[in-house]
């Protein structure tokens, strides 16, 4: 692949696994140095770390707990420290908590708390502590849902809401730096093969019933998510911002 990102630095958030880590492979590809964060998975953020540095970039990983905001003006300082800038930002890390209507007695509120916490109220910290320092021309790239547009089922109330709070914050904050040239943009993967998807795939409607209302009737590869998340970080995409990009297979058209 050309190395489009040669010379700049990005930092991906929940980077130990799944889309994360394909996204930090994605980057590493096309010349970028990458800091991942991950929050209890060391060993995973640190095999990651060292296929990218085998691929001839520079690579760390920081812990940092998204459930806690302080933690992100340090996960930024560390980045900065290591690589002395920061270009391009994403907010990857999230949960899903699903399954659940929002009448059920039995409904955990605190693992719907915890859920607002991480996707929504870390995402916003990390941006908060990475925005001052970003390059001019720099990247924010938020990974949301389709369900932050769409809803074509019950159970998801929680999640769903948090991935459209997301997108609303990207279009506020690509008003506001768009003075620096900075991009806002939000990513919306629908199914992809995560651990996520797996934990959460007996509270949902059958996969099947699922795939049969995507014109293209499979689910997304890693690799597909991730391309997308580079296009909207590299040159060819300067012009465009505030936008939610579905990546889902034409469900939701």
């Amino acid at each position: 692949m050309s190395a489009i990102f040669d010379g700049k630095v990005v930092l991906i958030t929940g980077g130990s696994r799944g889309l994360g880590a394909a996204t930090a492979q994605a980057f590493a590809d096309r010349g970028a140095s990458v800091a991942i964060s991950y929050a209890i998975s060391a060993d995973k953020a640190e095999a990651v770390v060292r296929r990218l540095i085998a691929r001839g970039v520079r690579a760390i990983a920081v812990q940092a707990d998204q459930t806690d905001p302080a933690t992100a003006k340090p996960l930024v300082e560390r980045v900065l420290a290591e690589f002395g800038s920061l270009d391009i930002l994403v907010n990857n890390a999230g949960i899903a908590v699903q399954g659940k209507m929002v009448d059920d007695l039995d409904l955990d509120g605190t693992a719907f708390d915890r859920q607002w916490h991480v996707n929504v109220l870390g995402s916003i910290a990390n941006t908060r502590a990475a925005a001052p320092h970003l390059s001019d021309g720099g990247r924010i790239i938020f990974v949301g849902s389709l369900l932050g547009s769409y809803v074509p089922f019950a159970g998801v109330a929680d999640y769903a809401a948090t991935k459209w709070a997301l997108a609303g914050y990207a279009k506020g904050i690509a008003r506001e730096l768009g003075r620096r040239n900075i991009t806002v943009n939000v990513v919306q993967p629908g199914i992809m093969p995560t651990d996520m998807a797996s934990d959460v795939a007996g509270e949902l409607p059958d996969r099947e019933a699922i795939l049969d209302l995507h014109p293209i009737r499979r689910i997304a590869t890693l690799e597909e998510v991730a391309g997308t998340i580079c296009f909207l970080a590299g040159p060819d995409a300067g012009y465009i911002t505030g936008e939610q990009v579905n990546v889902a297979g034409g469900l939701a058209i």
